[in-house]
């Protein structure tokens, strides 16, 4: 069996990545916040100029997919009409920006990132590796620390502080230094060959070199990963293995505006759903919610096998009352879900997955290939 291979960028709108089922077009949404009419039109365009499935990945960013080399120009006018698109394919690269979705107009979570994104635009950005993130998490607990980032703005309790990935400790900032903070760090981390062949991650890289900054302050303690339901700033509405349709996507613009999370869900403003909405998980004993998996076969052209029918097989047989991470994972990659998990399952060919425990989709396996029916047997 041939390794996965590992491309060394993120798609984006302006750059997107061919995949088995076209071409994936990622939008990088301001502040994760669609409009209704965005919604509208972004459901709109993933029907006329792809295959109608939309994806929210782990850095809250949309994914088109299937769209065609003929199709990508038009999708792109339609997408910059609303906003959507940077000015360029520099600009889109470095603006790689996750904030938290509970921010507020005007707070500290809100300015910080709108200053971020307006430096990173400028013709003067460090020019940073695609898959090289900033975290925007200035509200009162930090809740994005297990969301891939490699520079993150948060709070501690004598105010905010920027800090490298990886490192227990953060520099003192205030809303108007935060930006400038981030930016030497960014540039600290190319100075000091942080980037080899365009690619390299902070946390990394500081493990070798240590940070340059006067890092003398701790975070708050992150709070617990939220789950769908109402919540004082809206409801989150889980997407089933982080995909839905165009027409479902749709149904949400009459809800209100939505902003997009890094767990997989999205925040609706204002009032609960009155209606049912089964392609989207509203309740935080739905099992589905315990399963993270990739694109998987054919989608994916290195997966080994199909991943997504197996995930909704799977989950049928899950226990609402357990709250633990089940893993399915195309190839050894494990792009879903890249930390340990307490239970992955990895596709060895077609139809068969190995079982790894408290581990990742790339390390020893610790079953034969087991089908999809010999799993739901195991009771996970």
């Amino acid at each position: 069996m041939s390794a996965p291979q590992v491309f060394g960028w993120c798609p984006g709108a302006l750059r997107p990545m061919m995949s088995g089922d076209g071409l994936v077009v990622r939008l990088r949404v301001p502040m994760g916040r669609l409009s209704p009419d965005q919604i509208r039109r972004v459901a709109t365009l993933a029907r006329t100029h792809g295959n109608g499935m939309i994806d929210l990945s782990a850095r809250a960013n949309l994914q088109l997919r299937g769209v065609t080399t003929d199709s990508h120009a038009a999708l792109i006018d339609g997408l910059r009409a609303i906003g959507l698109v940077d000015p360029n394919l520099a600009a889109e690269a470095r603006r790689n920006i996750t904030v938290t979705p509970f921010w507020q107009a005007g707070d500290d979570s809100h300015r910080v990132a709108q200053s971020l994104g307006a430096a990173l635009a400028a013709a003067d950005a460090p020019d940073l590796p695609s898959k090289f993130g900033f975290a925007i998490d200035c509200g009162d607990q930090p809740v994005l620390m297990d969301t891939s980032a490699d520079i993150r703005i948060e709070r501690s309790p004598s105010g905010l502080i920027c800090r490298a990935d990886g490192a227990e400790m953060g520099q003192q900032v205030t809303v108007d230094t935060a930006v400038n903070a981030a930016l030497a760090l960014a540039r600290w981390f190319l100075n000091t060959g942080g980037v080899t062949d365009g690619r390299g991650r902070m946390a990394a890289h500081i493990a070798i070199h240590g940070t340059p900054m006067a890092a003398d302050t701790a975070p708050l303690p992150a709070a617990p990963v939220p789950k769908p339901g109402v919540t004082p700033q809206g409801t989150l509405l889980g997407f089933a293995f982080g995909q839905t349709t165009a027409e479902s996507f749709a149904q949400l613009a009459e809800l209100g505006a939505l902003r997009l999370t890094p767990w997989r869900m999205v925040l609706i403003e204002g009032a609960a759903p009155s209606a049912p909405l089964p392609d989207f998980i509203t309740d935080a004993r739905d099992p589905r919610r315990r399963v993270q998996v990739c694109t998987g076969a054919p989608g994916c052209r290195q997966a080994l096998s199909d991943t997504r029918d197996a995930a909704r097989a799977i989950a049928a047989h899950l226990s609402p009352d357990r709250d633990d991470t089940i893993h399915i994972s195309g190839c050894a990659k494990g792009c879903a879900h890249p930390a340990p998990a307490p239970v992955t399952l990895t596709a060895s060919h077609d139809g068969h997955f190995t079982l790894i425990r408290h581990g990742r989709a790339g390390d020893p396996p610790q079953s034969a290939p087991l089908t999809v029916t010999q799993i739901q047997d195991r009771r996970l």
